[in-house]
């Protein structure tokens, strides 16, 4: 069962959401602006929230930084209703989507027993953008197979996840834009410890894959993915570093609190984006770490770095293989394969597009 829902997650009056017990799994973009209120706190104040979970006890404390939850059948023994809300950063490597995903296999795994999921859900901060492939064989592992950038709102992957495992229990996307009058942007809350601004899901689509080598994504400080650096860079005006339209890389220095080099000063890049230009951060950073691979002896990728990237041609692009046309045309070809597949789950009038 799929229900597409107009009107705000208070005014649904399914007995599963007045009369039983409600387990809700949000972010702090869960505040409802025109209410004064945290989604969890409709239920509290009903008396039947059974518990409310979170990934992050406080905003912008680095040490939880990806923090994943996972969930099982146990958890939800009992409970009639479960409502998700929380802001998804547009990017498949974002945990707290992730954990969403964990929350709809634990739901299936019960069959007829599990309770209804009603999923809030909010505008993609990074746009209708598409960026890379979709994980090729088992690569995908739990996780539905979407592009590294997937144009997608959390409603709208939820439905593509329903189709892909078959979710038997009943799902019910409340629509973005059944807000009240106050309406935030979507990133006007972060999403995350380490997504707290504007730009930074502009971005994230690429540059998290740093956190897969030994260059430092700048996490711990203010303006993380859009910095990016490491003890060895040299970062001087003569170094010839990639750079496409629309892009200025302006050398700079940072110290991190968090990650590998943290307490250490970093020589690296800030990513500036110019006005009037789409930014695509995974060619972008693929290209970078091609650049560093083949003039710095001392970068390194993690051991996952495959499995996180999930594509073999990508892959080699990055060790020395393929030519830059190449892999144009490849994730053209790829991108496109995305987008046919994801127009099947759209719930609003525009579409995923890609980056020309």
């Amino acid at each position: 069962m799929f229900s597409f829902r107009t009107t705000s997650i208070d005014q649904q009056l399914d007995k599963s959401l007045t009369q039983g017990l409600v387990v809700c799994f949000c972010t702090p973009s869960c505040y409802d602006a025109e209410q004064g209120r945290y989604t969890w706190q409709i239920f509290s104040a009903r008396g039947n929230l059974h518990k409310l979970v979170m990934p992050f006890e406080a905003e912008f404390e680095t040490a939880q930084n990806h923090s994943e939850v996972t969930f099982s059948p146990q958890d939800f023994e009992g409970v009639s209703a479960v409502v998700v809300d929380i802001q998804d950063s547009g990017s498949r490597y974002f945990s707290c989507t992730r954990s969403v995903f964990s929350l709809m296999r634990a739901l299936h795994q019960m069959g007829d027993e599990a309770p209804s999921l009603y999923v809030v859900d909010h505008l993609n901060p990074a746009g209708r953008c598409v960026e890379g492939t979709m994980p090729a064989g088992s690569k995908g592992g739990e996780f539905p197979k979407t592009c590294h950038r997937h144009g997608l709102s959390l409603g709208e992957l939820c439905h593509l996840y329903q189709n892909e495992i078959s979710f038997k229990s009943p799902l019910h996307i409340i629509s973005a834009l059944a807000q009240g009058s106050v309406q935030l942007l979507p990133w006007a809350i972060p999403p995350s410890v380490d997504i707290p601004g504007l730009f930074t899901c502009d971005v994230y689509s690429g540059a998290y894959l740093w956190q897969k080598t030994n260059i430092s994504p700048a996490l711990g400080t203010p303006r993380p993915y859009e910095y990016f650096g490491a003890p060895f860079i040299q970062n001087t005006n003569s170094e010839p570093i990639p750079v496409p339209e629309g892009v200025l890389l302006r050398p700079c220095t940072f110290m991190a609190s968090a990650g590998m080099y943290a307490g250490q000063v970093c020589r690296g890049y800030q990513i500036l984006l110019l006005p009037g230009y789409e930014y695509h951060a995974l060619s972008h950073t693929l290209q970078l770490m091609r650049y560093f691979k083949q003039n710095y002896p001392q970068f390194a990728l993690a051991d996952d770095f495959a499995a996180e990237l999930g594509d073999d041609t990508l892959y080699d692009y990055v060790l020395g293989g393929q030519s830059w046309p190449e892999i144009q045309d490849y994730l053209k070809t790829e991108e496109q394969k995305w987008i046919r597949k994801a127009r099947k789950f759209t719930l609003y009038e525009n579409y995923p597009y890609r980056i020309k």
